[in-house]
């Protein structure tokens, strides 16, 4: 069978997408993982910094607020919840620069990078894709650089097992499998990344996430 590569909305859904931050506000403990991971990053002045997969802009936001000497890249592939994150840095009064690029093309050069973050972004890609992407963080993360990511993983217990089902219904077998297999961390290896670690995980009512690192 012939992988579907195309990429899905935050939601599945263009419908549900002025919806995505309400709802990862209620389901998945947002703003206690990504400040978490933030924290995880050890961001110092003045690095280049992508956001891939950004969604409406939330992290990337956050990451600038509290480093704003950061040049700070939010990146995703769909161009209705790009507009909706640039609304909300225009809002804010906060500089981001924004791209439409898929993960396993990134538009930068090698070594553009110094760390690059991602937030509930590679359940939602096929294995090829997630493959490609992390040879794509790899090639634009400097010596030294580091990937840090947030995402569902193999479930803690048979109450996060159930509801992590419903991460099904929204991205299917095929995208989430390795994700709930908890085999992210081999991924990164694979591609190359030294050092890899999960660093902590969280309960959720959509089930278990977990933070991981990795370095170029």
């Amino acid at each position: 069978m012939t992988e579907e590569r195309a990429y899905l909305p935050a939601l599945r859904f263009r419908v549900l997408t002025p919806l995505f931050d309400r709802v990862a506000q209620m389901t998945t403990r947002e703003s206690r993982f990504k400040d978490v991971l933030v924290e995880q990053a050890a961001l110092q002045d003045r690095l280049d910094v992508l956001d891939v997969g950004c969604g409406t802009g939330t992290l990337a936001l956050l990451i600038k607020r509290r480093n704003p000497t950061c040049e700070v890249t939010g990146l995703d592939a769909d161009p209705q919840i790009i507009e909706i994150a640039a609304r909300k840095a225009a809002a804010a009064g906060v500089h981001l620069k924004l791209d439409v690029a898929l993960s396993n093309a990134l538009p930068y050069d090698d070594g553009s990078f110094d760390r690059a973050l991602s937030t509930l972004f590679f359940h939602h890609l096929t294995p090829t894709d997630k493959r490609e992407t992390l040879a794509e963080l790899r090639r634009m993360l400097r010596p030294g650089g580091q990937l840090h990511i947030a995402d569902f993983t193999a479930p803690s217990g048979p109450v996060q097992w159930a509801l992590s089902r419903q991460i099904l219904l929204f991205d299917g077998p095929t995208r989430t499998r390795e994700n709930l297999e908890g085999l992210l961390p081999d991924l990164l290896s694979e591609a190359g990344f030294r050092d890899v670690r999960t660093t902590t995980t969280m309960r959720t009512v959509l089930g278990t996430i977990g933070l991981f690192s990795g370095e170029r």
